[in-house]
């Protein structure tokens, strides 16, 4: 994936862009201090993608803030997570924006067109982890790939699963996100042959003890290829995936 910094050389070098206006966008100011939060503005620079807002915690008048000094530097599409639904109705007044109450991430602009390498596969153990699996799959999306939905294939009905080895074997990425003992994460990596990111959930009995269960199974796992994120950190698991998704060859 081409990062901003690269296309303003490559524009240099093709003769698009003068030396000094490249040099001004190279020198402008890193961050906006907004007293409350320090807006970080060359992170596209440095990693190809702008600032996710953390919705949590966050007042309206925050984030529509954060929101607007990003909007006004150019970036046009901007991911917010954990977002609950009355913040968002109120941001909603004073910037457009597209929120989904199942996963609860908002986002301004429109998705991409999808430009990966492949397909990332959010696959679940049950309904009860779409939630999770939905903040995954749509922070994929947000960030241009092309996103497959496998839900309520746990390893208590095994042949579900198994009834969908062409989804499993025609991905890039495949995220699994399961609470109560993590199992799925296991056996698709048992039987995938592209890297695997496990996402263990808060969903289960007291003994599952708000996902730590399931997270202690996934480090454990004997299935190589397979790597954990936190426990209902569905962003985490789409933005890696995403990356992975769009890896170049280096030479």
């Amino acid at each position: 994936m081409k990062t901003e910094m690269k296309t303003i050389l490559e524009d240099v070098r093709d003769g698009r862009v003068s030396v000094d206006d490249a040099l001004l966008k190279l020198k402008m100011q890193p961050f906006e201090d907004l007293g409350f939060a320090k807006v970080d503005l060359h992170r596209p620079v440095r990693q190809g993608q702008p600032e996710v807002i953390y919705g949590a915690g966050k007042t309206p008048e925050q984030m529509v803030k954060i929101l607007e000094t990003m909007m006004q530097k150019g970036q046009d599409r901007v991911l917010l997570t954990r977002l609950g639904e009355e913040a968002a109705e109120k941001i909603r007044v004073k910037v457009p924006l597209t929120y989904d109450p199942v996963s609860r991430i908002g986002y301004t602009g429109n998705l991409p067109t999808p430009d990966g390498i492949g397909k990332v596969v959010v696959a679940t153990g049950g309904t009860s982890d779409i939630p999770v699996a939905e903040e995954a799959a749509l922070t994929a999306s947000f960030f241009g790939n092309e996103t497959v939905r496998l839900y309520d294939v746990g390893v208590a009905g095994l042949h579900r699963l198994l009834s969908r080895m062409d989804v499993i074997m025609g991905a890039s990425v495949i995220i699994v996100v399961a609470g109560m003992e993590g199992a799925l994460a296991s056996v698709v990596g048992g039987l995938a042959d592209c890297p695997v990111i496990a996402v263990p959930t808060s969903v289960g009995y007291g003994a599952s003890f708000g996902g730590l269960s399931a997270l202690l199974s996934m480090l454990n796992s004997c299935a190589s290829g397979v790597s954990v994120v936190n426990i209902d950190n569905g962003f985490g698991a789409g933005y890696l995936a995403g990356m992975i998704n769009h890896m170049e060859a280096k030479k």
